[in-house]
């Protein structure tokens, strides 16, 4: 007997399956792969300059100052992280969605779909690769030098 918490919700009870239309997922992925390559990917390169952006190095007897700008930096790295994951995961279920697309092409595709293929093709790390890494910034509060830095020293 299943649990009550882990029974799907009481709308939901009783509904045989879920329909899909191969062509119009075959129309998803290939407008979602044209998105990524036309309107995202074009412009990271804009927001990795923005991003590298030099900050002088705080004066240490600041703390305040240095803590701030080390949060900063962390965000400004988990941001670039994020935003360039987006363009390689989008790729990803673009790819995926074209996978199930042509296995199904040829067959009735409101019977013949199933979810463990869906979940096959999402699983499949080689269906898109990776584009590159996303930039590492520079922190300013770090003791590396060069023409903006130099040593921070904390109290």
């Amino acid at each position: 007997m299943i649990p009550e918490e882990d029974r799907p919700a009481s709308w939901l009870r009783g509904y045989g399956g879920i329909e899909a239309d191969i062509r119009r997922l075959r129309e998803f992925a290939d407008k979602l792969q044209a998105e990524v390559e036309r309107n995202y990917a074009p412009h990271l390169s804009y927001i990795a300059e923005d991003m590298k952006a030099p900050v002088p190095n705080p004066a240490d007897a600041f703390i305040e100052l240095v803590n701030f700008l080390r949060a900063h930096h962390e965000t400004q790295q988990a941001t670039a992280d994020m935003v360039w994951g987006v363009r390689d995961t989008t790729g990803h279920l673009a790819v995926a969605a074209s996978t199930v697309a042509n296995s199904y092409t040829q067959s009735d595709a409101f019977s013949s779909a199933r979810v463990a293929d869906v979940e096959r093709a999402l699983a499949n790390p080689a269906a898109a690769t990776p584009r590159g890494p996303s930039p590492v910034l520079r922190d300013p509060t770090s003791p590396e030098t060069g023409p903006m830095s130099g040593p921070v020293v904390l109290p």
